[in-house]
This record gives C-alpha cells, sequence and structure tokens, in this order.
C-alpha cells in the first residue's frame, strides 16, 4: 500500500483522453510539467499511440512550442483492468499515484445496462476502480457532472449527491451510480469529484471537437431554418418550440476553462477529497442561445429561397420537437449550482462570460466545421514516440 505523501510524486493515469475535455486536459498537464500516462482504446486504422500523437502534435503547432509526451497504454475502457496486460499493469503499479477518470459516455436513453450509457459510465468506472485496486493506487480523481442533481431546482451544494430527486435521463442516473461506487471504494485514500455543467467550445478560439447539449440546437436551426420564412423561426419562436421562457438560463461552460481548472485541482495536494462544480457563475440565458442561433444561421442564407423551400411553423415546431426530445429535460431552467469549494481552490482562474459575442464565435466555428465532418486532431503517419507505448502491440 502506498502512503499518503508519495502520491505527490509520480504519473497520473487519465482515461478519456481523446474526446474535448481529454483532449485539453492532456495540453493543460503537459504544459504544467506533470508526468502523465494515459489509457487509449486503439481504432481500426490508428494505434492508441498514434491518436494521442495527433492530439499532442495539434497542440504543439498551435503553441509553437514542443511538448513532452505522455506515455500510452493501449486498453478499452469496457474491458476488465481495462484491458490492460500484464506488463501495463506492472507498469501502472510502478509509476502511477493518481488516477484522473474523465473516461463517460454521454447517451441519454439506455434501458438496456448491458448498453449505453450503464456500460461506459458504471461498468467503465467499475474496471478503472479496479485497476487502481490492483496497482495500489490510493487517490483516485472522478469527473461527474453537475447534472447528478437531476430535475432538482434551488440551490445544489457540492456535496449532496443522492438525496432523493428525480432524474431527467438515463445519462443522469448512470452518473450518480457511478459517483456513489467510487465515493463506496475502500481501498481508495481520496476521492476528488469534479462536476462540469455543459461544456461547450473553447471560450477563445470556439474550437471544439463533440457537437452535443447547445451544438444539438444549433445543427437542428442550421438543418430546418433555411426551410421557413423569417419571423415564423423568431428567435421569441424557438423558445417557444423549445418550451422554455426567455428568463430561464442553462449553465454552459467553454472547455478551456474546466480544462485549467481540472488540472490545477488534480494537482493541488489540498483540494484531495472534496467536490467541485465547475459551473459558470453567471448561467446563459436560453433566450440569448436561441438568438444565437437565429443570427449563425441568418448571416449564412442567401436573401431569396424558392417557394419549394417554404414551411409553415407547425412544419418546423414538430421537426424540432422530434428532435430535441431527448434532450428535453436539458432545456429546463437550471438550479443554481454552489461553487464554495470551486472558488475557494481556482479563485485565480475566473470562467470566462459566455456573453452574445462568445456563443456567436462557438456557433460559427462549427458551421464553418460542418458539425465535425473532418477530424479535429488528423492522425499523423510519421509519429515520434520519444517515450514507449506500454502493453501494446508495434504499430505498423
Amino acid at each position: 500500500m502506498r502512503s499518503t505523501s508519495s502520491s505527490t510524486s509520480g504519473s497520473l493515469l487519465l482515461t478519456g483522453g481523446t474526446g474535448l475535455l481529454g483532449s485539453y486536459v492532456i495540453r493543460d498537464l503537459l504544459l504544467d510539467g506533470c508526468d502523465l500516462a494515459v489509457v487509449v482504446r486503439r481504432e481500426r486504422k490508428n494505434s492508441a499511440a498514434a491518436r494521442i500523437e495527433a492530439i499532442v502534435r495539434f497542440w504543439e503547432d498551435l503553441l509553437g512550442k514542443r511538448l513532452p509526451r505522455p506515455t500510452v497504454l493501449e486498453g478499452d475502457l469496457n474491458a476488465p483492468l481495462c484491458g490492460l496486460d500484464a506488463e501495463a499493469m506492472r507498469w501502472v503499479a510502478d509509476h502511477c499515484t493518481g488516477i484522473l477518470h474523465n473516461a463517460a459516455s454521454l447517451t441519454f436513453r439506455g434501458p438496456d445496462r448491458e448498453q449505453e450509457p450503464w456500460k461506459s459510465n458504471v461498468g467503465g468506472t467499475t474496471n478503472v476502480l479496479a485497476v487502481a485496486k490492483a496497482a495500489g493506487i490510493r487517490h483516485f480523481h472522478h469527473v461527474s457532472t453537475a447534472y447528478v442533481c437531476g430535475l432538482r431546482s434551488g440551490t445544489v451544494r457540492e456535496d449532496d449527491l443522492d438525496v432523493g430527486q428525480e432524474f431527467g435521463n438515463d445519462y443522469e442516473r448512470s452518473k450518480v451510480e457511478a459517483e456513489r461506487m467510487v465515493r463506496d471504494a475502500d481501498h481508495l485514500d481520496t476521492v476528488t469529484v469534479l462536476r462540469p455543467s455543459i461544456i461547450v467550445g473553447d471560450s477563445r478560439t470556439g474550437f471544439t471537437s463533440t457537437y452535443h447539449g447547445f451544438y444539438v440546437i444549433l445543427r437542428l436551426g442550421h438543418t430546418l431554418l433555411p426551410h421557413v420564412p423569417w419571423g415564423i423561426m423568431s428567435r421569441s419562436a424557438i423558445v417557444q418550440v423549445l418550451g422554455t421562457c426567455d428568463e430561464d438560463t442553462k449553465n454552459l461552460v467553454p472547455v478551456d476553462w474546466v480544462s485549467a481548472a481540472m488540472a490545477h485541482i488534480v494537482q493541488t495536494p489540498a483540494a484531495r477529497g472534496r467536490t467541485f462544480h465547475l459551473t459558470n457563475p453567471r448561467p446563459v440565458p436560453i433566450e440569448t442561445i436561441a438568438r444565437t442561433v437565429e443570427e449563425a444561421v441568418r448571416a449564412r442564407l442567401t436573401a431569396a429561397q424558392g417557394p419549394e423551400q417554404r414551411q409553415d411553423g407547425s412544419w418546423l415546431a414538430e421537426k424540432l420537437l422530434g428532435q430535441m426530445d431527448v434532450y428535453k429535460t436539458y432545456l429546463r431552467d437550471d438550479p443554481v449550482f454552489d461553487r464554495t469549494n470551486t472558488n475557494s481552490v481556482t479563485s485565480h482562474l475566473p470562467c470566462p462570460e459566455l456573453d452574445a459575442a462568445t456563443l456567436r464565435k462557438l456557433a460559427d466555428f462549427a458551421i464553418d466545421n460542418e458539425f465535425g465532418r473532418q477530424p479535429a486532431f488528423p492522425i499523423v503517419t510519421d509519429a515520434a514516440r520519444p517515450r514507449p507505448t506500454v502493453g501494446a502491440a508495434p504499430s505498423a
């Protein structure tokens, strides 16, 4: 068993490194000089090492500087011990003193517990906890979600979890179950819980590599609005179709801030054992989101559209409501998320305001990049590997 004092050094083992938040966390931790290892799944055409190399090269090109390479462990979140072989497990036991479990499924509906979101959010967390136990890792940083609060209103405290709340979808249920499992693990010395709200793109550049939440509304607007006359789909009509009020708000947070806050928290020993709402103290009004969608789409439309493209408001409402049904519970007014712990540890990292101009930047990036039609992190064929891949076959 490792002592608490020994955990201040050694490698941090990261899951979920190839997603939007994970890619930013890799960047920020490497910039901080953190000794990082990542568990990554091989794709059909791309090795785990190549996938991580693509992300690191992407950041090097943007930053104009060389970054160290993390150690890559080829595995699979949904396999026992995350698919790590004996060699990889020995390496983890010898080098890793903490885990940052960031991997998750964002699937909202899943009545079959053998499928998503249960498969990754509960089964995957079970496997990561097993890695921690087998390797003697005593410090666990768990990325949950602010929406473990379910359908609560009022103020939600950071240390609240299961208080008898109702839930809007299986994603929320699975994340509560996963967080409870981590908290109940008796082989851990500390459990630090990180709960972001709805993550959107970079507040400075608009960059994103995933298109959930806010982007679902934007994508639908981009698809449907060209088929109706302006006026049928004013911003107030969007708000009405979404079934909310102008005064309702959504707690959107930019990925660059969430990553910076997470990187600081996981490297701060005094933060261990606490729960952090990585939420925006200035949530975004639904009306502002609707206006952003309207204006971003309008800017790309030609003045003349053929009459065959014109549909009425009932057509639009039916299409929107049908497509947004799975996200309906996320379009309610958000509660107030207590940020006491977050404010005490990340006061030097204020959350950027997602004003109209910033939201428009996010919308423009998504539309200009066709909602991710091309890969955000293109694989490089000459991937240099200054640090070895552990527990994986050599790439061809």
